[in-house]
């Protein structure tokens, strides 16, 4: 998301503490690039499906409010990517800290030529000194070798470092992050995906879809073998009923 500030017209109208209700919860400004906006796709979508069964919530180009300092100063910033977990599932406008209680668990920033230095150094200060992220991770979407991990050790970040698969591990997930060569959306390029630590990945929505439109061609094909063998099972024993009858047997109903 762009760190632009968003100016209020009569800030101090706004109760404090605010509500998501009463916070502002859009700057107007998209995305970097359609790439960016894929690639921020790419990584909540699985991750909702993951954490389905999970009290957790995952946003993406989301305000995160975590300081009144914030709505005084109208210095409004949020994730591209972050997952929180053990609060309550559901919609929200933004993520207010002091209404939810708890901050983001994973954050992921996407780089870009107007947002790097900013997620490589005031942001990051943010999520450690302020919101408490346990663990952050940058990519860019253009420029796969630059991505990094960090995580929270005595309230200071620690690099993470690759295991033996060139993977990043989110432990606070359970999953690993590895760069993907594929088509994404009629897009070729490295993408940044979710993986299990078995190496299997997070299946996106088109995957999914497409897993359960083979899954429904398979049951399709299988219902088509079953009648048809039911059929020519019908046929042979009208054809025995009929031989039978040739030599005057009736045969038994």
């Amino acid at each position: 998301m762009s760190a632009s500030q968003l100016a209020l017209t009569e800030p101090t109208e706004i109760p404090l503490p605010p509500t998501q209700d009463e916070l502002p919860c859009d700057d107007g400004v998209p995305m970097e690039t359609l790439r960016h906006k894929l690639q921020m796709d790419l990584l909540v979508d699985p991750l909702w499906t993951w954490l389905k069964d999970r009290d957790a919530f995952v946003g993406g180009n989301m305000f995160v409010y975590y300081s009144l300092a914030q709505v005084r100063d109208r210095d409004f910033k949020g994730p591209d990517v972050f997952a929180v977990l053990d609060v309550p599932r559901g919609e929200r406008k933004s993520w207010v800290l002091w209404e939810e209680g708890k901050g983001p668990d994973v954050v992921i920033e996407l780089l870009s030529t107007s947002t790097a230095k900013q997620d490589k150094t005031e942001k990051k200060q943010i999520y450690q000194n302020q919101m408490r992220v346990t663990e952050y991770f940058w990519y860019d979407p253009y420029n796969p070798e630059d991505w990094a991990g960090f995580v929270l050790e005595k309230g200071v970040y620690q690099p993470l470092a690759a295991d033996e698969q060139g993977r990043l591990l989110s432990h606070k997930l359970g999953l690993a992050l590895v760069r993907w060569s594929g088509q994404y959306r009629d897009v070729e390029t490295v993408w940044l995906r979710w993986a299990t630590l078995d190496g299997e990945l997070l299946p996106s929505k088109d995957e999914l879809a497409e897993t359960q439109s083979q899954r429904a061609e398979t049951e399709r094909q299988r219902a088509e073998t079953e009648r048809q063998r039911a059929e020519r099972a019908e046929q042979r024993a009208q054809e025995l009923a009929e031989q039978l009858r040739a030599i005057g047997i009736e045969p038994n109903p």
